[in-house]
């Protein structure tokens, strides 16, 4: 099972949550950006329908995989 964690930063003038290394948008306190946080975490958790997705890898390479919907991740949030 993948385990995704969102940290909570300080980040342009304010915080928000970082996820491998994609900022979330900026909260003017820390609070917010951990209430925020909190919520996408467990929205994680929420089962999906299993459907072909593709996805662009950072080499620029495609891929094609079938996602299933109740392949849900563990979720944490530090900070």
């Amino acid at each position: 099972m993948a385990k995704i964690t969102y940290r909570i930063v300080e980040h342009d003038g304010g915080w928000a949550y970082q996820v491998d290394g994609v900022f979330s948008e900026t909260f003017l306190t820390h609070d917010k950006a951990k209430a925020a946080a909190q919520r996408a975490a467990q929205e994680q958790h929420v089962p999906g329908e299993t459907r072909a997705i593709s996805w662009e890898d950072s080499a620029g390479k495609w891929h094609e995989e079938l996602a299933r919907g109740d392949d849900r991740p563990e979720t944490d949030v530090e900070g």
